[in-house]
């Protein structure tokens, strides 16, 4: 049995979750709907407010799926409860960022100003100039936008500047060990 599969998702009060026919699963919740068409070979057990995802065979792909399939569920289940977050952190002198409206402006060293649009999967907060905050209640495109804005100014490892996540680990590289000759 997969480990991850055979967990149960306990589906929390408030949270109404639904599955139609090719196992087209809605999760509404607080924080909004999240609909998602899981592979159709899976299965699902509901007791009360558990769900159990099941598989039809032990083959290969079959329990690879279990495991994807519960965990695509539980994602749904939790963002539309908690939603997620990415937090980034910006490192380098004068580079900074800020938002105006529903737009992240970013100076990261380039001659122009960076901007992206937030839209309404993912909201922005930018509680300070060297820190950005990136919310919504699917983990997927959270995690993708928090990509596309660290993509604009990776880090280096040579003094650490540019946009990390904030549980990143940057390996610092030492710089020219030689020095002039005379």
């Amino acid at each position: 049995m997969s480990r991850i599969g055979k967990m149960p998702v306990t589906i929390p009060a408030g949270v109404e979750v639904t599955i139609d026919e090719g196992n087209l699963v809605t999760v509404k919740g607080p924080k909004g709907t999240l609909t998602q068409t899981l592979h159709p070979s899976m299965g699902f057990e509901r007791d009360g407010d558990v769900l159990t995802v099941t598989r039809p065979s032990e083959s290969k792909q079959n329990k690879a799926l279990h495991g994807l399939t519960r965990a695509l569920l539980f994602n749904m289940v939790h963002g539309v409860t908690e939603g997620f977050k990415k937090e980034l952190d910006i490192n380098g002198v004068g580079y900074r960022a800020q938002k105006q409206g529903t737009q992240l402006i970013m100076n990261l060293g380039y001659s122009h100003q960076v901007i992206m649009q937030e839209n309404e999967d993912i909201s922005i907060q930018v509680p300070a100039p060297n820190k950005i905050i990136i919310l919504g209640r699917d983990k997927q495109k959270v995690g993708q936008f928090a990509a596309e804005v660290r993509e604009k100014r990776p880090p280096e490892p040579y003094k650490g500047k540019g946009i990390k996540y904030n549980t990143e680990v940057i390996r610092r590289k030492e710089g020219k060990a030689g020095g002039k000759k005379k």
